[in-house]
C-alpha cells in the first residue's frame, strides 16, 4: 500500500459507476468504481475489501485522457477520472441497489 492513502481508504474510492456495461460486468462478480486518480492497485484492492468485507482477486485499471470542456470563451479540463473494475472471489457481492 502506497503511503497517499495510509489511515483513509475511505477517500479512495468515489462512487460506483452504473453504466450498461457496468452493469453486466455485475453478473461476472465484477464491479466498475470510480477512484482517485493517485491510487495504486494495492490501495483500491484494501478499500473494497475493507468497506464491503469481500475478497478481491483482480482489479483492472483505466486512466484515460481528461476530456476538454468550454463554457462561452473559457476552455478549461474536466477532472481526471480512473476507472477500476473490481473482479470479487466466487460467492461475494457487493449490494450496490439496496432492498427498500
Amino acid at each position: 500500500m502506497t503511503d497517499n492513502f495510509k489511515g483513509r481508504l475511505a477517500d479512495v474510492i468515489r462512487r460506483p459507476l452504473i453504466t450498461e456495461k457496468a452493469t453486466r460486468g455485475i453478473e461476472l462478480n465484477q464491479y466498475s468504481f470510480e477512484v482517485d486518480h493517485r491510487a495504486a492497485k494495492p490501495d483500491i484492492k484494501a478499500a473494497i475489501e475493507e468497506m464491503f468485507d469481500v475478497k478481491v482477486i483482480g482489479i483492472s485499471t483505466m486512466n484515460p485522457p481528461r476530456k476538454s470542456r468550454r463554457v462561452g470563451r473559457f476552455a478549461g479540463k474536466r477532472t481526471q477520472v480512473k476507472k477500476a473494475v473490481v473482479r470479487l472471489a466466487e460467492g461475494n457481492s457487493i449490494q450496490l441497489f439496496p432492498e427498500s
